[in-house]
């Protein structure tokens, strides 16, 4: 397989909020929007792609057309500190403050509508420990 694109599709009730949501605050713009589905794309990157879709919808198989759970979206940026900020700004709901990891991130990570986790990430050198766990292209990219 080939892919030409991949991205990650939020099952919910709440189509309208959780496409309002990364709009706002995520900088997305619709590709395409209807009551049961919502396709998302960065204003930033057209590659970052995002999808809200009903749960409920008859292309979700019988047996699971359930809400989303247990997700966790990772966005990587340049300046994960003023992101923060906007962040408590807005009054996001924080559930990991800021803080730098020993494994190569600082990063927090806050809840959208659903639940879902999204993890604000900037890579930094991890510790000497994590660095040897890093392949060392992906460790000379972000200058360990």
């Amino acid at each position: 397989m080939k892919p030409t694109s991949y991205y990650p599709v939020i099952c919910t009730a709440k189509v309208a909020e959780t496409a309002a949501f990364y709009r706002a605050h995520f900088g997305f713009a619709p590709a395409f929007e209807s009551d049961w589905y919502v396709h998302l794309t960065s204003q930033a990157d057209p590659r970052v792609n995002l999808a809200i879709l009903d749960h409920g919808h008859a292309t979700i198989p019988g047996g699971f057309r359930k809400p989303v759970q247990g997700l966790l979206i990772n966005f990587e940026v340049d300046d994960v500190d003023s992101e923060y900020e906007k962040a408590k700004v807005a009054g996001l709901d924080i559930r990991l403050e800021l803080r730098d990891e020993d494994f190569g991130q600082r990063h927090f990570i806050l809840a959208d509508p659903n639940g879902v986790l999204i993890d604000v990430i900037k890579p930094i050198p991890p510790s000497a420990e994590y660095a040897a766990q890093y392949d060392a292209a992906a460790l000379e990219k972000i200058g360990g």
